[in-house]
């Protein structure tokens, strides 16, 4: 037996001869017109699709990176800070990336509660695992991978998400003085070793300071006097590297 759909003329005077459903937002005829759909055509996503990008610039505390703004405002992007290089980047996520971001993010907040230790300069440090290796000499490039959160636990930027550690140049000024000072060591911090994990709490002082940092087109990722928590996880130093 073929289906027949009521006409409007049908489903008017339904509707008039019961009260309930003439009131009711939610009814199928009021919610759904089965004569006015259409198909429906999916958007799928693979790999290569991105999320709008976001760019930023990528400074140190020195550096007047725009207008000072609020710590809500601040947070609305994310991903955008790297470990405080002194350059600029743009940053495109793909849902995969996102999905990887996530997955580190929730891992390393499940990671073991520890103690900080505090150094002279204010620097907040805690060792997840003390790792096996050598220690990284200044000035040599080391691989290692980090994710990056305000006080309150918001995640603004990770190196999961591409999937592979960072390269940095350890010790010469190319990252805020609490990701040196915290990886090298120093003023009773101890020197991590490849393969450690530590936690670190950065002050504003060897952070960003009072100035918002991360800013483009009067939009920034961190606050002024925003401190700034660290996990670390030394990956290697890089296949011949050398000091300079």
């Amino acid at each position: 037996k073929r289906l027949r759909f009521p006409t409007d003329k049908e489903e008017e005077k339904e509707e008039s001869s019961n009260p309930a459903m003439a009131n009711s937002a939610l009814t199928l005829t009021q919610s759904l017109n089965t004569r006015s759909l259409r198909p429906i055509t999916p958007t799928i996503f693979s790999s290569s699709s991105s999320f709008p990008s976001s760019f930023s610039c990528l400074c140190s505390s020195s550096t007047d990176c725009g207008p000072k703004l609020t710590f809500l405002a601040a947070k609305k992007r994310v991903f955008g800070m790297g470990l405080g290089f002194l350059a600029a980047s743009i940053l495109s996520l793909t849902p995969l990336d996102a999905d990887a971001t996530r997955i580190e993010y929730y891992a390393t907040v499940g990671d073991p509660l520890c103690e900080y230790s505090y150094a002279k300069s204010g620097l907040g440090f805690c060792d997840i695992d003390v790792g096996f290796g050598d220690e990284a000499p200044r000035g040599v490039l080391v691989n290692v991978h980090y994710t990056a959160r305000f006080a309150d636990g918001t995640l603004f930027d990770s190196s999961y998400k591409r999937a592979r550690p960072l390269t940095m140049r350890i010790g010469v000024g190319k990252v805020i003085r609490g990701l040196d000072q915290g990886i090298l060591g120093g003023e009773g911090v101890p020197p991590m070793r490849v393969g450690g994990k530590r936690k670190l709490q950065i002050p504003p002082k060897l952070a960003y300071g009072p100035e918002p940092a991360g800013c483009f087109s009067g939009d920034c990722n961190i606050p002024g006097n925003a401190t700034l928590l660290y996990d670390i996880n030394f990956v290697e130093i890089y296949p011949g590297s050398n000091t300079r």
